[in-house]
């Protein structure tokens, strides 16, 4: 029949391709959500360190389900092995997905060899907070820098079972047998201690955000010998 196509039929349900949905949140509803998440876990601590420890933690379980969904949605993507080409897939893919586009900067330290930073003249979670002074350096960018230590932490390890072909038994997907490897890929992945902080920018009045990256060292033996 004109102008009727033919549709693509799948066997699996679990071959089919995840569309991208919409790519736009509403600016307005994300600020409530934060401010909320932000005011709840004030309400479960004595002191900003810890506030900060379960902001990141908050980023952590975020950043898992988007590294998830960038590995499920991209099965084209090589794993990355290198330093740099980890700290570009998150400097830009990364970026573009959760803000709209790639992070202002990215730097390496001059003082430390395994420092990297990631700044943000406005870093999103930090636009709409205003900080109490009794708060001190209080900054929010620790939900970022969970999302990033998931991505350097977990890359390999959702490579991996992506790239594993699904199996269904009885329903149920057998990630008993990912979960078997997970200490073993982590070790293959790129651990570090990730922070946010403030730093002042001259002429102008709110300081930029940047997320300093310090690397295990292991990552960079593993760098040196890679050459």
């Amino acid at each position: 029949m004109i102008g009727v196509g033919k549709i693509k039929q799948y066997s699996n349900v679990l071959d089919k391709p995840l569309g991208k949905g919409k790519q736009e949140v509403s600016l307005s509803a994300f600020a409530f959500l934060f401010s909320e998440l932000v005011q709840y876990n004030q309400t479960q601590v004595d002191n900003i360190a810890e506030l900060e420890r379960r902001l990141e933690d908050a980023g952590y379980a975020v950043g898992a389900r988007v590294l998830e969904l960038l590995c499920h949605r991209d099965k084209g993507n090589r794993r990355e092995t290198r330093l740099l080409g980890i700290l570009s897939f998150v400097h830009s893919t990364v970026w573009k997905v959760l803000f709209g586009k790639v992070a202002d900067s990215l730097e390496k330290g001059t003082e430390h060899e395994d420092e990297y930073m990631i700044s943000e003249r406005e870093l999103l979670v930090n636009k709409f907070i205003s900080i109490p002074k009794d708060m001190g350096t209080f900054n929010c960018g620790a939900f970022v820098a969970g999302i990033v230590r998931v991505m350097l932490h977990s890359f390999f390890l959702f490579f991996f079972v992506y790239k594993m072909t699904y199996h269904l038994v009885e329903g149920k997907l057998l990630w008993a047998l990912f979960a078997g490897w997970k200490g073993v890929l982590d070790s293959a992945g790129f651990p570090a201690v990730v922070t946010a902080h403030f730093v002042p920018v001259e002429g102008q009045q709110r300081p930029r955000t940047t997320i300093l990256i310090k690397f295990a060292e292991g990552v960079l033996r593993r760098e040196a010998r890679l050459g």
